[in-house]
This record gives structure tokens, C-alpha cells and sequence, in this order.
């Protein structure tokens, strides 16, 4: 069985925040008037009607208590909106941070690839070679082939009349004429001879 002293901690640990989002969170706040549960903004609101309907009523001392409850909650909630504000700025100051070394990053990506660029538009380039001029160069150090040989257009046609093969018409069969067509009764042209 437990202890009284055990059960009455537990309570009071209750209205305690344990870092989580207190602006969301449902508090049970024990007042003069009895429980009052919601949000810290609910709890607020709900006493300073309180105190409004002591004022009414001339009772102060019912009032400056019910204010002094909305003002505990007030002071809670203060407190938790500017931890709220904090930890958005830092993030905020980390994702500039994050974002700025990834914008280094890039610009220094753009800059390697704008001096590989620089190195090879700087690199000695090959001999480009020109297959349409009428001498061969002897300086090249290519061989000499037929074909390079066969450079006039005389010699070309020739080259492409070789090498395309030419059509001819297929010949066509004959018709049969009807001796020679075989019965319809089965029979086959040596048979019914």
C-alpha cells in the first residue's frame, strides 16, 4: 500500500512541465474554486473571467487570487513561447549556416570545373586532318591504301557501282494449262495416262 506522502509528490510533479511543448500541453490547476483543466492560454483565460466576476461581485480578495493564478500561468506560458522563439532562431541561424557552406561548396565546384575547362581548351590539341584535299600528305605518317588512291569521282562511281548489286527481274512460272493439271478426283497426271 502506499504512503500518503508518496501520492501527494506524484500529484504535485503533475503540474510540473517536463520539456515538452507546454504551449499545447492540458494542465489540471487546483484554484480556490476548484479543479480548472486545459491549456496554460484555457487556464488563463478561465481565472481572468474569474477575477472579472469577483470584481462584480466586491469581492478582491476572490479576485487578486484568481489573477494571481492566470498570472502564474501567464508567467509559464511567457516562458515557454520564448523558448519556442529561441530554438526557432538557432535553427534558423543553422540551416544560414548549412546553406552558406553548401553555397562555398558550389561556388568551389564551379570553380574547379571552370579551370579543368581553362586546362583543356589550353591543352595542345591533335592534327585535324582533311580527307578532301587532292594531295596526301606525306608528312602524316599514314599509308597509303587503293582506296585513298581511287580519289576521282570517275573512280568512285566505279567503287559504288561494284560494290551495289544489281536487280533482276525474277522469271515467272508459266501457267499450266488444263491437260496438264491434275484431276480433281484424286488421280496425279501420271496416273491417268
Amino acid at each position: 500500500m502506499r504512503s500518503s506522502k508518496s501520492r501527494s509528490r506524484a500529484k504535485n510533479n503533475r503540474n510540473r512541465p517536463s520539456g515538452g511543448n507546454v504551449v499545447n500541453r492540458v494542465f489540471d490547476s487546483s484554484g480556490p474554486e476548484g479543479k480548472v483543466r486545459g491549456t496554460p492560454q484555457q487556464i488563463i483565460d478561465k481565472y481572468n473571467q474569474l477575477a472579472r466576476d469577483a470584481q462584480l461581485s466586491n469581492d478582491r480578495v476572490a479576485a487578486e487570487n484568481f489573477q494571481q493564478h492566470a498570472e502564474h500561468y501567464l508567467r509559464l506560458l511567457g516562458e515557454a513561447q520564448r523558448e519556442i522563439e529561441a530554438r526557432r532562431e538557432e535553427q534558423e541561424r543553422q540551416n544560414r549556416e548549412r546553406q552558406a557552406e553548401r553555397d562555398r561548396e558550389r561556388a568551389e565546384r564551379q570553380e574547379r570545373e571552370a579551370a579543368r575547362q581553362a586546362d583543356l581548351a589550353e591543352a595542345p590539341q591533335p592534327d585535324v586532318m582533311d580527307f578532301n584535299a587532292e594531295q596526301a600528305v606525306p608528312e602524316s605518317g599514314l599509308v597509303e591504301t587503293p582506296e585513298s588512291q581511287d580519289a576521282t569521282p570517275a573512280a568512285s562511281e566505279e567503287k559504288e557501282r561494284k560494290e551495289k548489286p544489281v536487280r533482276r527481274p525474277r522469271a515467272r512460272k508459266p501457267k499450266a494449262t488444263p491437260e496438264e493439271t491434275p484431276a480433281d478426283n484424286g488421280d496425279t497426271p501420271e496416273a491417268a495416262e
